[in-house]
């Protein structure tokens, strides 16, 4: 045990790569929220009947791999990008490699613990299934990442989206947990107006965003909790 593993609660909730490993010892189940866009574009996707392989980078390793599982990568040329926008078209049964430096890549480091990921649009139905497993849940806000240094950038959706997760679950939350339920309690009555002013809501914007971060903020819109299984999303 260390100071900083929560190890006395049911619900933790701790910042990306960091909590993981500091938490990892004394959890069983982890909830993984990259709200923009990782989890949202999971929650879509497997709620359409697809299953999502989560893979870290875009390279030559990716194309290999999406080979080997007999799956389609999410590249700009076939259209299926980390863009909820993107995969609403997605037919069932379709299996998708999803490159992504936050989402993926802390998924991989989740060992042999189960693992979910959430967001906004399925909040409810991730904390309901977390809640059927055994064992104390961590929820991992995913953050971003400063360009240049490469360190932990807290983001907000990412702490509003744990948030949402950490209020509809049942257990006793530890000081970090109750934080981040009453940060989504505080925005969600003007969620859409208050994260759209967000620093990643406007980077979003910039790049032309419009109709991803509608369906990022469309609050329980899914009633799919992705677990992850043989290395994939699926529900």
């Amino acid at each position: 045990m260390t100071w900083f593993d929560q190890h006395a609660y049911e619900i933790r909730c701790e910042w990306g790569a960091e909590g993981i490993d500091h938490l990892a010892p004394v959890t069983d189940v982890f909830v993984i929220v990259d709200v923009m866009s990782f989890s949202s574009c999971v929650s879509i996707a497997t709620g359409r009947g697809a299953v999502v392989y989560p893979f870290a980078s875009l390279d030559q390793v990716a194309h290999a791999f999406a080979t080997s599982q007999n799956a389609i990568l999410a590249t700009r040329e076939n259209g299926l990008l980390l863009s909820p926008s993107a995969l609403m078209t997605l037919e069932a049964d379709t299996r998708l490699v999803l490159p992504s430096p936050n989402g993926s890549t802390l998924t991989t480091l989740t060992g042999d613990s189960t693992t979910l990921t959430g967001c906004l649009r399925n909040a409810a139905a991730v904390a309901e299934r977390a809640g059927s497993l055994s064992g104390p849940v961590t929820v991992i806000p995913a953050g971003e990442r400063w360009k240049g240094t490469g360190t932990l950038r807290p983001a907000i959706e990412d702490w509003i989206g744990a948030g949402a997760i950490i209020h509809h679950m049942h257990g006793k939350k530890s000081p970090e947990a109750q934080l981040a339920e009453q940060a989504f309690l505080f925005a969600q009555n003007n969620l859409a107006e208050f994260l759209l002013e967000s620093s990643s809501a406007r980077e979003l914007l910039e790049r032309g965003g419009d109709a991803d971060l509608a369906l990022i903020l469309d609050l329980n819109a899914d009633s799919c909790a992705p677990l992850l299984v043989d290395g994939a999303y699926t529900v």
